[in-house]
């Protein structure tokens, strides 16, 4: 793909998300769109965003768990920007219409107290980069068809990550832990939606251990020039299937002694 390409696709995925609709698969429209493309669609977007004034908070990684990655005949994650006006409180509410169709995913995310890149960063660098561990929730959404209406082709590994690795919102519990404080392979959680459990699962399940998942990140982002920054947000990947939120969910994800978080779609 060219450059022109690339910021074309972006510029589409940009319209679709304020138009609140899907467009068609960017990997049947670019059938030979590959991973660099895919990320360099998604750097134009992020582009796009902050040259309309919004900020990078931290960085989302994706398909750490080994179903979703078979699923996509992939054999790494991804991973996408998290921007200031992604990030909702607490038990707050998710306005109606903000999303087209809004998913969430529970996960370890990690508040970062110092920058972080390059490709031998170890595990021993992020705990010591990391300032605190919390419970959070992963927002999903997709401004790209889940499956091609006419073909039945579903989208792939290069769709999810040119529209920002299908990240939409994020929400922080409030609790904060040392990241020694315990084994996050046996930080858990069971996910609830309007008072009904629909997953449950381990932290084992990013990568065999989250804090993996973070070198895994700081790693990649040396190869694009990238790095992750002081104070940034770094959702680990989730270690449930992503749960259907229509309007009126209710989520509440129960951490056990980690903490707890919650939302509410409108």
């Amino acid at each position: 793909m060219t450059p022109e390409q690339h910021s074309a696709a972006a510029a589409s995925l940009i319209d679709a998300e304020k138009a609140g609709r899907q467009i068609g698969l960017l990997s049947l429209q670019y059938p030979y769109i590959d991973m660099n493309d895919a990320y360099a669609i998604q750097s134009a977007l992020a582009a796009q965003k902050l040259a309309e004034g919004r900020k990078v908070v931290g960085w989302k990684i994706g398909l750490t768990s080994k179903a979703m990655q078979y699923a996509l005949n992939i054999d790494i994650p991804d991973s996408g920007v998290l921007f200031d006006d992604m990030v909702f409180p607490h038990g707050g509410t998710v306005p109606a219409g903000r999303f087209i169709q809004p998913r969430i995913e529970a996960e370890i995310a990690f508040v970062m107290k110092a920058p972080l890149s390059g490709s031998a960063i170890t595990r021993e660098d992020v705990i010591a980069a990391t300032d605190y561990v919390a419970p959070s929730l992963e927002i999903l959404d997709t401004r790209i068809l889940r499956a091609d209406p006419a073909s039945g082709q579903a989208r792939n590994v290069f769709d999810t990550i040119s529209d920002n690795a299908a990240n939409a919102g994020l929400v922080l519990g409030p609790q904060k832990h040392a990241i020694d404080a315990c084994d996050l392979r046996w930080v858990g959680a069971i996910v609830s939606r309007n008072g009904e459990v629909e997953e449950t699962g381990l932290g084992a399940g990013v990568l065999n251990d989250p804090v993996e998942s973070v070198v895994w990140l700081a790693r990649r982002m040396q190869t694009y020039g990238q790095q992750i920054e002081a104070g940034q947000v770094i959702l680990s990947g989730s270690f449930i299937r992503p749960v259907e939120c229509p309007s009126g969910t209710h989520i509440h994800a129960d951490f056990g002694a980690f903490g707890s978080v919650a939302c509410n779609f409108a």
